[in-house]
């Protein structure tokens, strides 16, 4: 009996030091690799610029993972077309009378299962399209809540809904999808391990940034500055970009982050080009007096977020970027780089 006690003691022992041993390789291994924490609210484009990273250090999309994308652009698609009928609706825009009736069956379409949405309700989203009240209604888009790329895919119906479809690189880049909980993505450059950390920007999701502040190289906030003149999805009569400034001066100046560097990204600067010839940035930031203008609106904004973020203790970089543009995101990485080399000497050449 007492052989047999001992002997449990023993594997119990050995099994203590064997998870003893693979935490203290774990801890070894954190400390080595470059953690890279992407924050920014809700539909700023983080997850876009983790889908590039896929692309420039993983292996990019499988066949499976086109397949999955597939079913989450046909219900983005439908999604688009709903949200801009109602939009009619609340804009009393009125719609060809022989689209009244389409309109409705298109509100009671479920969400489409195993990406089939049988080809009558593909020729009625097509034909809602082709109506000039969903063009005016998306026109008025900064009035209501409307993913940027939804005309995007309603020009390309037609590809979208053909039986043999499979989304390309862009059609992936494109596609929204709430980010929720944490995603991770690992990788490795010249043999050093990076670790980048996307975590849900939706208000309901922020509780759950804390928890990944810990051992961070890097921050990268993503700032959407198209949104200068939108309204925030979970609280309406809010600012998207107020909200942004606001939650970035609030993470930057956390006690985890007031050393660490920071790279901003002003993103979707393309749909802002478009947006500042049209309205003015005071809709915004009332103090602004530099009119229509790309280049003096895009300097203040970002002088904005570097007087928020303004430490002698860090430094901060940014860059104007195109969230679907590969290119912007390896021009990125060029500016993380560097961020992460003056954080290494800081501390004395080691993570």
């Amino acid at each position: 009996m007492g052989n047999k006690k001992t002997k449990q003691r023993k594997k119990k022992l050995e099994r203590d030091r064997e998870i003893n041993n693979e935490l203290e390789q774990e801890k070894e291994d954190m400390e080595q690799e470059i953690k890279l924490l992407v924050l920014g609210t809700g539909d700023s484009g983080k997850t876009t610029f983790i889908k590039q990273i896929q692309i420039l250090y993983k292996e990019g999309f499988t066949e499976n993972d086109r397949k999955l994308y597939r079913n989450v652009i046909r219900n983005n698609l439908l999604s688009h077309a709903k949200i801009l009928v109602n939009a009619c609706r609340n804009l009393d825009i009125p719609l060809e009378s022989s689209n009244e009736e389409i309109a409705e069956e298109i509100i009671e379409i479920p969400e489409v299962k195993n990406g089939k949405i049988e080809v009558e309700q593909y020729e009625m989203i097509q034909a809602l399209w082709s109506d000039s009240a969903l063009k005016h209604a998306y026109e008025r888009r900064s009035e209501f809540q409307l993913p940027d790329t939804a005309d995007y895919y309603l020009d390309e119906i037609e590809r979208i809904m053909d039986d043999e479809f499979t989304p390309n690189t862009r059609d992936i880049l494109n596609c929204r999808i709430a980010t929720s909980g944490v995603r991770l993505l690992n990788f490795n450059i010249d043999g050093i391990p990076w670790r980048v950390v996307d975590v849900g920007g939706q208000r309901s999701e922020r509780r759950k940034w804390i928890h990944q502040f810990d051992n961070v190289t890097t921050l990268i906030y993503v700032v959407a500055i198209s949104e200068y003149n939108q309204k925030l999805y979970e609280k309406d009569g809010i600012n998207r970009l107020d909200e942004s400034l606001v939650l970035f001066t609030k993470t930057i100046n956390n006690k985890f982050f007031k050393k660490k560097n920071c790279v901003i990204l002003f993103n979707k600067y393309d749909l802002f080009q478009e947006k500042i010839k049209i309205q003015d940035l005071k809709v915004c930031f009332p103090k602004y007096k530099g009119k229509k203008n790309v280049e003096k609106a895009s300097k203040y904004i970002k002088n904005v977020f570097y007087k928020a973020g303004k430490n002698r203790k860090r430094r901060l970089y940014h860059q104007f970027t195109v969230g679907t543009k590969t290119s912007d995101i390896e021009k990125v990485f060029e500016i993380v780089d560097k961020a992460v080399a003056n954080e290494i000497k800081k501390l004395g050449g080691k993570l």
